[in-house]
């Protein structure tokens, strides 16, 4: 890791979590600020960004001070977004800090994002001391200055609490030790009024307790085994990333085949003869050409809600006998297509999965592969307007990705909402769970312009393929410079927010006009200290994205994009068409 654990300069921790004074060696109680940061530690966090300020100096400085590394960035929901990709690179809960009004709202676009990717993220932030409240103090934030929903669990929130005392704080440990072992997102706000944090803290006791695992009765496997008997194919999403290897042993074992939703890329390898492609948002024809032309009796559903752009709730995608979802929240099962027979599986994946292999016959295919449709990508289409001559055409970037860091690295690789994440994701190709990143539940923009920062934040090199409206709208450059990150930002620059111009034409609203004034990415890049270069034809690409994976410094490379290339969002607006009809 680039960022090194940091020695403890003017502390050491006792036994009971009391601190040492170096100098003359007595105890020094700890405050609620320095318990605070021992919980966190206990919890696993190994790292917290943020950006500081007068409400929340006491945890800021604990922060500091203690073995937890710090990122200090540009904005806060660039740090929260930071904080949701850092989780998904080892699976350790992230803290992110801010402090008291404008520091708490400008967070929560990137809590949100956290929410919904089901990342495990802990927000500290400060509040207005008690006493201080209705004075018209700088920033004022309390209940009667924010909505109640930043400060209770709900709609942002799986757990809120402000702590008023630090009697509280032994019990919310405890809670967020259970939540935080169990499957799935956990998004915590703690809210510390200024005085709390500086006033005398306790000493915790870590919990130890088993967590429980959700697991399926007997009778649920042997419906399930029963089931499965017949023709079926395994629908994958992000949320059984866990899961890949007894993925394909029940795949190959039962000659099923496979499709996956845009965030569960590699979960199942593309390249493998079974694999039918994308489904939904820039997903491929051939899954809609098998599932109108052989389908399956069922599909067993592992890790997606198959929501809007896992499945654009297209009738196609039901299969004759109904669904096998399985799922540990009992809301999501049927959710999305109501009408359709769903047998529910209450269960983690992976547990499901290993009993359901330990069920099935080892000696002969239950299910033998009676089609194989290679994955299609779809024609290529252009507006009516000339094409732009020396201009990069986006799939073949996608290619040169493809061959410079997707099968010669092992970066991280993550695209941005927009025409960015339509290219990429029809077009790369995976074979690993742990590759790709993308957002296509909340979907915002300056998810992956800054959250590459967090993904690289471990020393691995992380590839964000972004948009030049979203790096104008938020990036975190000049933090990667700051603590010398390997991440890499490959701009599509069209100087126009392109899904927008192309979607406005496609939904018969040419008026809509979504341009930006040109921008020198690399010369942006180079002013604060990282490396750029501008690539303005094809010849270009390879040695441009070479060079950014050997880069000893952050990396911009500014693709003059052509504009005229249709990206693959049909179904999108179609999608929106639908929503809008009358």
């Amino acid at each position: 890791m680039l960022l090194t654990d940091k020695a403890l300069s003017n502390k050491i921790s006792s036994p009971n979590n009391s601190l040492i004074n170096p100098t003359n060696k007595q105890l020094i109680e700890p405050t609620v600020a320095d318990t605070i940061v021992q919980m966190l530690t206990d919890l696993g966090v190994r790292q917290a960004f943020g950006i500081g300020g007068g409400g929340i100096v006491p945890i800021w400085d604990a922060l500091e001070k203690s073995s937890i590394e710090v990122l200090n960035f540009r904005h806060e929901s660039g740090s929260a977004f930071a904080a949701t990709e850092a989780y998904f690179t080892d699976n350790r809960p992230v803290a992110v800090f801010a402090t008291t009004g404008p520091g708490i709202t400008n967070v929560l676009t990137g809590i949100m994002a956290a929410r919904g990717e089901g990342a495990k993220v802990i927000l500290l932030s400060g509040s207005t001391s008690e006493a201080l409240q209705g004075k018209f103090a700088l920033q004022e934030t309390s209940r009667d200055t924010m909505p109640e929903g930043f400060f209770k669990a709900g709609t942002v929130f799986d757990y809120a609490k402000t702590i008023t005392t630090s009697s509280e704080l032994q019990k919310i440990q405890e809670e967020l030790a259970l939540q935080i072992k169990r499957p799935g997102g956990f998004v915590v706000h703690l809210n510390i009024p200024t005085n709390i944090q500086t006033s005398p803290g306790s000493h915790l006791t870590s919990p130890k307790f088993k967590t429980s695992l959700f697991i399926p009765d007997e009778n649920a496997i042997n419906k399930a085994v029963e089931i499965l008997s017949e023709p079926f194919a395994i629908w994958v999403g992000f949320g059984a990333r866990d899961a890949a290897e007894e993925i394909q042993r029940l795949a190959e074992l039962t000659g099923a085949n496979v499709m996956c939703s845009p965030r569960g890329k590699g979960i199942f390898p593309e390249s493998h003869p079974q694999f039918l492609g994308v489904t939904g948002f820039a997903g491929h024809e051939s899954v809609i050409e098998y599932m109108r032309s052989t389908p399956p009796d069922r599909i067993l559903v592992l890790g997606t809600r198959l929501g809007e752009f896992t499945s654009f709730w297209n009738s196609i995608m039901v299969p004759p006998k109904g669904f096998i979802h399985v799922d540990i929240d009992p809301k999501v099962p049927g959710s999305a297509y109501p009408t359709a027979d769903t047998f529910p599986i209450y269960a983690e994946i992976k547990t499901f999965l290993g009993l359901l292999l330990d069920k099935l016959s080892q000696k002969h295919k239950l299910n033998p592969l009676s089609v194989h449709i290679p994955v299609r990508e779809g024609e290529i289409t252009t507006e009516k307007l000339q094409l732009e001559n020396g201009l990069v055409r986006p799939r073949e970037l996608m290619r040169a990705i493809q061959t410079v860091v997707v099968e010669n690295s092992d970066a991280t690789v993550m695209a941005e909402g927009g025409n960015s994440f339509a290219w990429a994701i029809h077009y790369l190709k995976f074979n690993q769970a742990t590759r790709w990143r993308v957002s296509t539940g909340f979907a915002s923009m300056g998810h992956f312009t800054t959250g590459v920062v967090g993904a690289a934040a471990n020393g691995k090199k992380a590839v964000a393929i972004v948009g030049d409206g979203s790096m104008l709208m938020n990036n975190e450059i000049n933090t990667a410079v700051q603590y010398n990150l390997p991440a890499v930002w490959i701009v599509l620059n069209d100087a126009s927010y392109n899904m927008c111009n192309q979607g406005a034409i496609m939904l018969g609203r040419p008026s809509i006009k979504g341009y930006i004034a040109p921008t020198d990415f690399a010369m942006l890049a180079r002013s604060m200290g990282a490396d750029g270069i501008c690539v303005d034809n094809e010849s270009q690409l390879k040695k441009a994205i070479s060079k950014a994976m050997k880069s000893k410094v952050p990396f911009v490379i500014d693709v003059k994009i052509n504009p005229s290339e249709l990206a693959p969002i049909g179904e999108r607006m179609n999608s929106i068409n639908k929503q809008t009809a009358k």
